[in-house]
């Protein structure tokens, strides 16, 4: 393997896993919902696959012209200052205080110029953040989907000395069947994180990073609580 498959996440090898995790779920349990997560996963874990090299396209386009404009806001304010200074000190008011509505004329027009460059540096980061976010926040969304699907499947249904009562919930799951589950379960919130993270290659801004940071963490904790049911069921 080459040095950047040891740098960066390659999204085909995580799309691939992601697919190949759907096809051992939908074998042991064709009828369960978990497959339509996985399912979701996968398609999200494509269209990350397949829209970055788009994403890094527009982003790159759009910064070239916010470059172009803000070069030209640039020239232009930097023109306008030059002509309003000359003229004012060949044809301007004789006593100071006439001055004070020139000044601020032109503080107002930096001020404005100031603000249009700093909108226009920061618009391919803003739609670089857009389009991030709401990829991260269908994966947010599907996490908390996985932890619903193994919040009923509570190993101590299992014990013989079990109490039921009217509101039990029964996980309809053999012993055996049950571990696969919660494994598979644990397997796609760690695939989550992953696909998460494949966000991370796009960018380094902070809102973004930061919610894939949340996202790793949230996952972890979910597969965490995973792993004490599995380590707590019966023999």
């Amino acid at each position: 393997m080459g040095s950047a498959s040891t740098t960066r996440l390659d999204p085909d090898q995580v799309h691939v896993t992601v697919v190949r995790l759907g096809d051992r779920i939908h074998a042991r349990f064709p009828h369960r919902g978990l497959n339509e997560v996985a399912a979701q996963l996968a398609t999200i874990a494509a269209q990350v696959q397949d829209e970055a090299p788009a994403l890094r396209t527009r982003a790159s386009v759009v910064s070239w012209l916010a470059r172009v404009v803000g070069a030209v806001i640039l020239v232009a304010t930097a023109a306008l200052f030059v002509i309003t200074i000359r003229d004012a000190l060949a044809h301007g008011p004789d006593r100071s205080f006439e001055w004070v509505p020139l000044i601020e004329s032109i503080i107002n027009d930096l001020v404005f110029a100031g603000i249009a460059l700093f909108f226009l540096i920061a618009l391919p980061e803003r739609l670089m953040r857009r389009e991030l976010l709401g990829v991260l926040h269908r994966l947010r969304s599907l996490a908390h989907i996985v932890d619903m699907h193994q919040l009923t499947k509570d190993p101590e249904r299992l014990r013989p000395d079990f109490v039921k009562t009217s509101k039990s919930v029964e996980p309809g799951l053999e012993r055996d069947e049950l571990e696969h589950y919660l494994d598979y379960c644990s397997e796609l919130l760690s695939l989550i994180g992953k696909v998460a993270a494949l966000c991370a290659e796009e960018t380094q801004d902070a809102v973004v990073l930061d919610t894939i940071v949340a996202i790793e963490t949230m996952t972890t904790q979910m597969a965490g609580k995973i792993w004490q049911k599995i380590s707590l069921l019966p023999e």
